[in-house]
């Protein structure tokens, strides 16, 4: 893998990640800072962050294929490599059905948006792609340097490796609250896993395919799947949890703060003691 994201990084909307927070996750010893929420096409962000750092590598997670056009999206790819040769990862995906009205037979679109990628030079292994079930997984191990599963478990890092097999990049996100306390931690968890990801039904099928009922996934989540999605606890207990997805396979796992809203840096500070 050209591309060094080294064991953890951090997955935060990118436009709550500026230069200095950036600076400070690099000092850390993090690998990545992976950008959601749909970064803008142009990258402009993306470039921004990796002129104010060094070291870490910033990777989209993801820009949607809807909304941002192959060419534009290349073009813009190409710009940072020349740049910052292997410091940037593209996360690409198709995003949710509910969210696009012109949202019609996912896989070809993934496929069509991946040969206009080939087209515009973008390398397989300069791009990840945003895959839960079987199919899509098997097309990030043909058309990217891999997957950046979202929402999942250790137990779908297992599976996802097993049918990836070896050599292939398995990134999935993880969301933490640093938080001892069991309910309060389901109570900052459940609002941003419920509203909208429970609801959605990529998710809501892929963790049925882990063996989750209807009952567990409706009404914000059953406490027993809210602590899988969001591992809370001291900073040893997270640690241990997000150990469990290198244990099971992963190559890389991005971990996302929660509340969102707060200040990440205590968090990404004691895990880095355990972690890195």
């Amino acid at each position: 893998m050209a591309v060094n994201l080294g064991k953890y990084g951090v997955w935060r909307w990118w436009n709550g990640v500026d230069a200095e927070l950036a600076g400070e996750i690099e000092k850390l010893g993090y690998g990545a800072i992976w950008l959601g929420g749909n970064p803008p096409g142009d990258l402009e962000h993306i470039e921004k962050l990796l002129d104010a750092t060094s070291t870490i590598t910033i990777a989209t997670g993801i820009v949607n294929m809807w909304t941002d056009d192959a060419p534009t999206v290349g073009a813009s790819y190409l710009r940072i490599a020349a740049k910052h040769p292997d410091r940037f990862l593209l996360g690409v995906g198709v995003g949710h059905p509910e969210a696009q009205q012109e949202y019609q037979k996912p896989y070809d679109k993934i496929v069509s948006y991946l040969d206009q990628l080939d087209e515009a030079g973008v390398p397989a292994e300069g791009r990840a792609l945003a895959a839960l079930g079987p199919k899509v997984l098997k097309l990030s191990a043909q058309r990217a340097l891999g997957a950046h599963p979202y929402l999942t478990t250790p137990e779908h890092t297992r599976e996802a490796r097993e049918l990836l097999g070896r050599g292939v990049l398995l990134a999935p996100e993880q969301k933490v609250v640093f938080d001892t306390d069991a309910e309060r931690a389901r109570a900052a968890a459940r609002p941003p896993i419920n509203n909208p990801y429970l609801g959605l039904v990529n998710y809501r099928n892929n963790l049925k395919r882990l063996g989750w009922s209807e009952s567990d996934i409706d009404d914000g989540g059953s406490d027993a799947l809210i602590d899988q999605l969001g591992l809370h606890g001291d900073a040893a207990t997270i640690a241990a949890g997000l150990t469990k997805h290198i244990e099971a396979g992963a190559d890389h796992v991005s971990i996302q703060n929660l509340p969102m809203n707060d200040d990440p840096l205590p968090t990404y500070r004691e895990l880095a003691e355990h972690l890195l």
